[in-house]
């Protein structure tokens, strides 16, 4: 019987777009340090990659865990570095290549917003 954790990531990865809101809602209890990576990857919370960190025993894990930090943090050139390592020795790792294929920070949130009273007439 397939791990379900596992087939709700992979129907994330595959765009199931059901499977984020799950996964966000999974993560409140879940203790798979896979699940919390996405869900912050998703959210953009450290706080459950701090969790996800705490529950991480396998070097796997732990490579996740710092593949999604490096992602949030912007520092592309890193990621891609990490991810080949990390790809390296884990080539069926469909989600380290989901986050190697997720639009950076900064091409997804402003990096300033200009309120009305900002801007001049």
């Amino acid at each position: 019987m397939p791990d379900p954790t596992l087939v709700l990531l992979h129907r994330l990865i595959g765009g199931d777009p059901s499977a984020a809101a799950q996964i966000i809602r999974a993560s409140e209890t879940s203790s798979s340090p896979p699940l919390l990576v996405a869900a912050a990857l998703l959210g953009r919370h450290g706080d459950i990659l701090d969790r996800a960190e705490a529950l991480s025993t396998t070097s796997r894990d732990r490579q996740l865990v710092v593949l999604a930090r490096t992602h949030l943090g912007g520092d592309t050139d890193r990621l891609d570095a990490l991810v080949r390592d990390h790809l390296s020795d884990y080539p069926d790792n469909l989600l380290a290549s989901w986050i190697a294929g997720r639009p950076a920070p900064s091409e997804v949130l402003p990096t300033s917003i200009t309120s009305p009273e900002d801007t001049t007439s």
